[in-house]
């Protein structure tokens, strides 16, 4: 059998496996930001002056954070993006407690003219692996 005859005796079986791999990847493509690893956030932090934005609820924020940090809860961002308007221009770095949630705002704040929103991946668990220090109680 030529590999035509093949193609055309099976394209429906074809076409799905296409689209079922499409629609694996897409969600993965389509809704984050830059994934950072501990230690590219903790070098931008060092030396570029990176802007943490902790995303997580202020309950888990008072637990343990990523030092200098700002809290602004992920249901808040719309209605507080205002706050970090004047950040445009830096370099943000989003995190939350495994990276969900930061990789979806940090594309947000893109879609809003942020030019360098990046997220921690893995979040504040993948900082406590790599025994990075937390900073806790300050909002």
């Amino acid at each position: 059998m030529l590999p035509m005859e093949f193609i055309q005796n099976n394209i429906l079986t074809i076409a799905i496996a296409v689209i079922s791999g499409v629609m694996l990847v897409w969600p993965g493509l389509h809704q984050r930001g830059k994934a950072l690893s501990a230690q590219q956030a903790t070098t931008r932090i060092n030396r570029e002056d990176a802007i943490v934005i902790d995303v997580r609820e202020t309950s888990e924020f008072t637990t343990g954070h990523l030092p200098e940090a700002r809290n602004i809860p992920a249901k808040d961002i719309t209605a507080r993006i205002a706050e970090l308007a004047d950040l445009k221009e830096k370099p943000l770095i989003v995190v939350c407690a495994s990276g969900v949630r930061s990789g979806q705002i940090s594309a947000q704040l893109k879609k809003q003219g942020f030019t360098d929103a990046g997220f921690l991946e893995g979040g504040i668990d993948a900082w406590k692996r790599a025994n990075l220090p937390l900073t806790r109680n300050k909002k």
